[in-house]
């Protein structure tokens, strides 16, 4: 059932991991300006040859590949614990990141699963005062990974976890953006009926690619 918390409106991420940049320029020409990438190194490689397009990074960030990532990437959309979120507060605080406040969403796990990183919910219920004292980071939201699941519909429960834990923490810190940004191509359509502001989308734009 629909929640009925669907935006006005909703920005696409286009996941880019493993496309070459030829298609990527004929992607960006057709309107594709937001590229995410799963990997500081592989970024590295693609973002000198696309001027004008904006990059989120969507993937795991190793604490010691952080210096590298805020030179690249414009948002950070897998801030999963405190201590990285201090560390790019510092990054940013010392004007080596691409803006004077670096934006991020905060990562979280929302169904418990050991297979994905993030806070717990009552980790960043615990931790969400100090993150909101991180003067340098402009916290635009939360970022949720979906359950591996058979049906879109079956995800539709994270995506609620999500939005109604964001009513949750911005009832006592409204530093916290209203962004969701949760969704990719197998059930974006259902996290958009669940308030996402911002859906991540590679196979469905770029087709299968293999696993690296």
């Amino acid at each position: 059932m629909r929640s009925g918390r669907e935006p006005a409106s909703v920005q696409l991420v286009a996941i880019s991991k493993s496309v070459p940049i030829e298609r990527l320029h004929d992607a960006a020409a057709l309107g594709l300006t937001i590229l995410g990438e799963n990997r500081v190194q592989e970024a590295a490689d693609k973002v000198a040859g696309l001027p004008g397009v904006q990059w989120h990074l969507v993937g795991h960030l190793q604490g010691n590949k952080a210096a590298r990532a805020v030179t690249l990437f414009d948002v950070v959309e897998s801030v999963d614990s405190l201590d990285l979120a201090r560390r790019l507060d510092r990054l940013a605080d010392s004007g080596v990141a691409r803006a004077a406040r670096l934006p991020v969403y905060l990562q979280v796990n929302v169904d418990a699963d050991p297979q994905k990183a993030g806070f717990g919910p009552r980790a960043i219920e615990e931790a969400i005062d100090e993150l909101g004292e991180l003067s340098s980071l402009e916290l635009r939201g939360l970022m949720t990974v979906g359950r591996a699941v058979d049906r879109a519909e079956e995800a539709r429960s994270t995506f609620a976890a999500l939005a109604e834990l964001s009513v949750r923490l911005r009832a006592t810190m409204p530093a916290l953006g209203q962004g969701l940004s949760m969704g990719m191509s197998d059930d974006f359509e259902v996290a958009v009926e669940e308030g996402a502001t911002v859906v991540r989308v590679g196979r469905a734009l770029f087709g299968h690619r293999p696993r690296v």
